[in-house]
């Protein structure tokens, strides 16, 4: 069954008669489960009303660059960091010339260039406009850049003639989209994650835990399972639904997530050791309720074993993926920790930063290798994971 579930699709709706169709695509992208937020150009208003954009996709439809509340709330640069996947239908030969030509003079164009996520338009025009050589040439670097590109069919059109130029219709846009999502870069893969945080009992009340929301880990599980890997995560204690098409094992704590870690490292090619461990655990646990009595309580700690490094040992040991939280020397730590543990790759964070990290739905990275570092800014979750999954893709033994 087509699903679209978790997906964040930003509609841009330009001005052709074909807009009238956006409705059509906003009702069958929610139907697939997808959340929807549109964006109109000045001529789109002219076809279709923002008013039906809005009760249908239940989202305050945008339309200014300019918008002072916009900005205030979720301006141009939010929306592109929002959205999964932006869909462009119906495109224009305005608006592909506009894109192919790298303008930012209206509100669609400029998240279109600010976006680091994926982006698909249909396009839809008269027959001898598409078949302009400076149409089919805006095409072709649009095709360059990796802009997909969904239609257009032949038939007849609004104008009378018959021939290619027709918008792709409705329920086929939405089954392209959907195939956004299914790269198989990692096809025949079996792909190992952590994700959360560890809680380690002081006594049947009480635990050391950290702030770590798992949400990383998640997207990156869900991401792993979209580009076609066979996909364990292993998760500490969150308030996270499990994705679908992926064998979530619940653990507590970290000797039980290092058990079932080098357990499903059988047969594994990927480890990505996103949770947050703790890297101690009590020395004893009380059996009873420890009761409030003296002004000072001393707990003694004992070291847990280290998952990503007794991973990275092993003889026939997978593609070893480390994270660092760090709050300084953000790439000074996680070279060290590459090199100490002997990793393939370090993907680091500054948890110091509150809008980013723990419990948020954003994330700024580092992605520290032995060649070098590379700086991701701060973009979604979900569309991070898509991305350092599919570099992670390119980085795999081909054998």
């Amino acid at each position: 069954m087509l699903s679209l579930v978790n997906k964040r699709i930003l509609l841009g709706i330009t001005g052709g008669i074909a807009a009238y169709k956006s409705a059509e695509i906003v009702r069958r992208l929610q139907d697939a489960g997808a959340d929807i937020q549109v964006v109109m150009t000045s001529a789109a208003t002219e076809f279709i009303t923002p008013l039906t954009l809005q009760a249908l996709s239940g989202h305050r439809v945008h339309l200014a660059l300019l918008d002072p509340e916009s900005e205030a709330a979720m301006g141009h640069i939010e929306l592109s960091r929002w959205a999964d996947v932006i869909l462009v239908a119906p495109a224009t030969a305005d608006f592909m010339a506009k894109l192919a030509n790298g303008e930012g003079s209206d509100l669609l164009s400029t998240i279109c260039l600010a976006s680091r996520s994926a982006l698909a338009i249909a396009p839809s025009m008269n027959q001898g406009m598409w078949r302009h050589p400076s149409t089919q040439y805006n095409l072709e670097r649009l095709r360059g850049r990796g802009v997909h590109i969904f239609g257009p069919t032949e038939g007849s059109q609004a104008c009378g003639d018959i021939g290619p130029g027709r918008m792709t219709e409705p329920q086929d846009i939405v089954e392209l989209t959907a195939d956004l999502f299914e790269t198989g870069a990692l096809a025949g893969r079996k792909v190992v994650i952590t994700a959360g945080p560890t809680r380690e009992a002081i006594d049947p009340v009480r635990y050391i835990s950290n702030h770590s929301s798992g949400k990383m880990g998640y997207a990156l599980a869900e991401a792993a399972a979209e580009a076609g890997a066979e996909t364990v995560l292993i998760s500490g204690p969150v308030n996270l639904t499990p994705p679908d098409r992926v064998k979530t094992i619940h653990v507590t704590s970290a000797l039980e997530m290092y058990e079932a870690a080098l357990a499903e490292t059988v047969n594994c090619q990927l480890f990505i050791a996103s949770a947050a461990v703790a890297d101690y655990r009590p020395a004893r646990v009380a059996e009873q309720k420890m009761k409030k009595a003296a002004d000072q309580m001393t707990i003694e700690l004992v070291k847990n074993p280290d998952i990503v490094s007794a991973v990275a040992a092993l003889h026939n040991r997978p593609f070893t993926v480390g994270f660092a939280a760090e709050t300084t020397q953000v790439e000074d730590f996680a070279r060290s920790k590459l090199e100490r543990k002997k990793l393939d790759l370090v993907i680091a964070n500054d948890v110091s930063d509150r809008t980013i990290g723990f419990n948020s739905d954003d994330n700024a990275v580092l992605v520290v290798e032995m060649q070098g570092a590379e700086a991701i800014p701060k973009i979604n979750k979900s569309i991070l994971a898509r991305q350092l999954i599919a570099r992670i893709a390119d980085m795999l033994p081909t054998d």
